[in-house]
């Protein structure tokens, strides 16, 4: 009798073992939300938040170039920036942003406005040549280079009569290259490999004789830089006797003063007579700018932003030495390093790579 009592006792404490535990509860499932969904960011530039929901870790990708998100990853729910810098490509641009929280995934969409560029082309005037620097990346992702059809490019480390320290290096040189286009734009980079400082100098294949003349720019900061947009004769053998245009030039040491000049055997630099001007532009090196010169028969105007500041006349002598702008220029980028202007003041090599952003050039001629 004992036995089955002890028997029954045990049945019973196992039965009511079984009966006051619990069932086993299903793990959360991943959980996420994102919003707003939708981000619209101005043209010039700014910063909005979005919150993310979730109830674990969450990663963040397919976030252009031109996007800034800040954090791109984090445990738990988070209000996340949303940055981008000034439009200045040609058009609006769209980045679509994907959330990922376990198996759980979320897509924000961003989009900027371009910034409308105004026109100062005189009237009376026809676009006859460009180039707006839109290539797309090349199928293995890098940047595309300028087109071969429109530019050569001048190699070499010879000083270039001013007694510069980069070297020149063709479009695409072994692995690199210091001429490259995305966003919208050209990056000509002055870039420190080696012991040396490696750079571009670009001019167009087609060349003019009178017109209007353009570019949007924005210049490198640092003391050594020495960026310009000029022109040379197509038929160029003696300097400064054929003549020389510069529609922009600067220097890092002096930072957001341009120069327009002219230079020929009765005025230039060598002699000291040259002729030019100097303006103050206060964002040139954080912000685009359109340079151009008007260059007719009669007379060189140099121009930032449709401001006229530098004037050249035709003394009407019919002489070279006074007047040799009457046969085609090609128009010149390059960015040097040093040299008897840009180095005047040493040089900082902790600037390097240091960019000079080209957004178009344009021809433009009288109808």
């Amino acid at each position: 009798m004992k036995k089955e009592i002890c028997t029954l006792f045990i049945a019973l404490a196992i039965f009511s073992g079984c009966e006051s535990k619990e069932p086993s509860q299903p793990p959360e499932a991943d959980h996420l939300s994102v919003s707003p969904d939708v981000i619209s960011i101005n043209a010039n530039g700014n910063t909005q938040i979005l919150e993310v929901i979730t109830n674990t870790g969450w990663t963040v990708s397919n976030v252009a170039e031109w996007c800034t998100i800040t954090p791109t990853s984090s445990l738990g729910s988070t209000n996340v920036l949303v940055s981008a810098t000034a439009n200045h490509s040609k058009d609006t641009r769209t980045a679509v942003v994907t959330f990922t929280a376990g198996t759980a995934s979320k897509t924000c969409t961003v989009t900027q406005e371009t910034i409308p560029v105004p026109s100062y082309v005189p009237q009376g005037y026809t676009l006859v040549w460009q180039d707006e620097f839109n290539d797309p990346r090349l199928s293995d992702g890098k940047p595309a280079m300028p087109s071969t059809t429109k530019w050569w490019f001048e190699t070499g480390a010879s000083g270039w009569g001013n007694n510069e320290l980069q070297n020149y290096i063709p479009r695409f040189s072994g692995q690199d290259t210091c001429a490259q286009i995305y966003n919208g734009t050209l990056k000509i980079i002055a870039k420190k490999v080696g012991s040396q400082v490696l750079s571009i100098r670009m001019n167009t294949i087609e060349s003019w004789t009178y017109g209007y003349f353009e570019a949007r720019l924005k210049l490198p900061s640092g003391k050594g830089t020495w960026p310009a947009f000029w022109m040379l004769p197509k038929n160029f053998v003696r300097w400064p006797d054929d003549g020389e245009i510069d529609i922009m030039e600067h220097v890092g040491y002096d930072p957001n003063n341009i120069v327009c000049s002219i230079h020929c055997k009765s005025y230039n630099h060598g002699i000291g007579t040259q002729k030019g001007a100097t303006r103050r532009v206060a964002t040139a090196i954080t912000d685009f700018h359109i340079y151009a010169v008007e260059w007719t028969k009669d007379y060189i105007h140099g121009f930032v932003d449709g401001v006229r500041y530098f004037t050249f006349e035709n003394d009407k002598k019919q002489n070279k030495d006074t007047w040799p702008f009457n046969v085609p220029f090609y128009m010149k980028l390059n960015l040097a390093w040093g040299g008897n202007w840009g180095g005047a003041q040493g040089v900082d090599e902790s600037v390097l790579p240091a960019t000079y952003e080209i957004d178009y050039v344009r021809v433009y001629q009288k109808n």
